[in-house]
């Protein structure tokens, strides 16, 4: 167990581990040294030199981020000195950036900004005209670059060559005329490429999804947990439900990674970042009969109609269609309702074919679906073993399917135009879900249901830590949360 040292910042008494320096130990408990190239997961190159304090008993100003802690060390990083040092630091990195702030993504969290409005406002000292460079250079499929905004802290090499270590960043030209640019014949375009614009502490490397849809202070924050792979990763969701003009009437502005040092550390993937595109579109809010009449129906009829039309027939002809991205409260639900109560014999919750992809050593999982662990918990996978996608179409293909209740999955997109074919076959076809799909129009009851980001809920990853994720938005239309839609149906099958 390394060891406990004990020094002093600003007068106030911190703890620090053997070997941490003074700027880790000080932003482990809350309080701000100001700094730019230093980061917890990408090292302290030194080269900012906005971390300066002072320590007492030496004549020169320190850098923190290069400062070990000591035990019983006295450091002051408010004093006039010290902030007179930060400040000049703060205009050399000032010194060609160009007023860009009101078009400026990053204005509103900009780290510039901050220190400026903190322990800037001096008078400018500028007599030339500033340099120029590049501007709105995009480097790949999600990065747009800015050369003029950049101050060289070199986080984003940094993160090209220790994180995703694919090299496609570097740092070209001499002194005044250095710039931040992609190696000559490469392309910004690894899984991780989307980290980037989160590590930039200014608005050199901007989203370009995010990029002019929305001003930060119009967004709410919400901690949730992405569903885009079995590994789970912590993050912010950005909402906006007040819709400015230029929004483009988007409910979900964008999704940041949430640091988790068990799960995904400071980063997420691009898959699981800019997954959300559909997030609003092809989105059911209507509770409907579609067969045999076409009408809108009350939750309380529905779930009557469809309770009756599930006991109607034997439990042997009954399958059941499950999401791996089912809560660990709608796995709960869905085996009371269909395990218990129905006693249904056949169940598929195997990932689609289109949601078995690409794994790799830092994050990504092979299985796209969040929650399979949650399932397994009550028996889904040991005791209830999962149909295969070929084998449920050979049984309604062969009449030993009567009825199938799909939730959230969408069988035509897995078996094709054949697929219609199988679900027109059978005599009750109930699907549940945020989106239509290619199945939704096929069925004779649709029920909608809530979309991740509308509901309370937990999941567990592939390692067994169970994550909450909250509420950020109001459900679209009638929708519920699956366990909602699966309990108020159990009380009508129970009578």
């Amino acid at each position: 167990m390394a060891k406990t040292i004990k020094f002093s910042l600003d007068g106030r008494h911190l703890s620090a581990l053997e070997g941490e320096t003074v700027l880790e130990a000080a932003e482990r408990s809350g309080v701000r040294i100001p700094h730019y190239c230093w980061h917890k997961a990408l090292g302290n190159p030194g080269n900012c030199r906005m971390c300066v304090v002072e320590v007492e008993g030496t004549t020169k100003l320190q850098v923190s981020c290069r400062l070990l802690a000591r035990e019983g060390l006295v450091i002051r990083s408010v004093t006039s000195a010290a902030r007179r040092a930060q400040a000049s630091a703060l205009e050399l990195h000032l010194l060609d950036h160009p007023l860009d702030c009101p078009v400026c993504d990053q204005s509103g969290e900009c780290g510039l900004q901050d220190y400026y409005m903190d322990i800037g406002r001096y008078p400018s000292a500028m007599r030339e005209d500033k340099a120029h460079a590049g501007k709105s250079i995009p480097l790949g499929p999600h990065i747009m670059l800015d050369q003029e905004r950049c101050i060289m802290c070199t986080r984003c090499t940094r993160f090209t060559s220790q994180v995703s270590k694919s090299h496609e960043l570097g740092i070209f030209g001499r002194g005044h005329s250095q710039v931040v640019d992609v190696v000559p014949g490469r392309t910004l375009d690894n899984p991780y490429s989307g980290n980037l614009a989160d590590v930039c502490p200014v608005g050199a490397l901007t989203d370009r999804d995010f990029r002019f849809q929305v001003r930060v202070w119009y967004l709410d924050e919400t901690e949730s947990v992405c569903p885009g792979c079995s590994r789970g990763c912590a993050i912010f969701a950005h909402t906006s439900t007040r819709r400015p003009w230029h929004n483009k009437g988007r409910r979900l502005a964008r999704l940041k990674p949430r640091y988790d040092s068990d799960v995904n550390g400071h980063w997420m993937c691009d898959a699981g970042r800019y997954g959300f595109a559909d997030f609003d579109s092809d989105r059911l809010g209507k509770v409907m009969r579609l067969k045999p009449a076409a009408a809108e129906l009350s939750w309380e009829a529905a779930q009557r109609e469809v309770a009756a039309a599930l006991r109607r027939k034997s439990a042997e002809g009954l399958a059941v269609v499950a999401s791996g991205a089912l809560s660990n409260e709608d796995w709960k639900a869905f085996k009371s309702l269909f395990v218990d109560t129905l006693k249904a014999s056949r169940f598929l919750f195997s990932p689609e074919p289109d949601q078995v992809g690409v794994e790799d050593e830092l994050l990504r999982r092979r299985e796209k679906v969040p929650n399979l662990e949650g399932g397994k918990t009550l028996g889904f996978g040991t005791q209830i073993q999962s149909m295969s996608w070929d084998g449920l179409a050979k049984d309604i293909g062969a009449g030993k399917v009567w009825g199938l209740y799909v939730v959230d999955r969408d069988p035509v997109k897995v078996w094709g135009e054949k697929g219609r074919k199988l679900l027109e076959r059978l005599d009750l076809l109930v699907y549940q879900g945020p989106c239509k799909g290619l199945s939704g129009d096929l069925a004779h009851y649709r029920l909608p249901a809530a979309a991740w980001l509308e509901e309370e809920g937990h999941f567990i990853n592939f390692q067994g830590h169970v994550q909450g994720y909250r509420q950020a938005l109001k459900p679209l239309g009638a929708a519920k949360p699956d366990w909602e839609i699966f309990a108020g149906m159990e009380k009508d099958a129970r009578v």
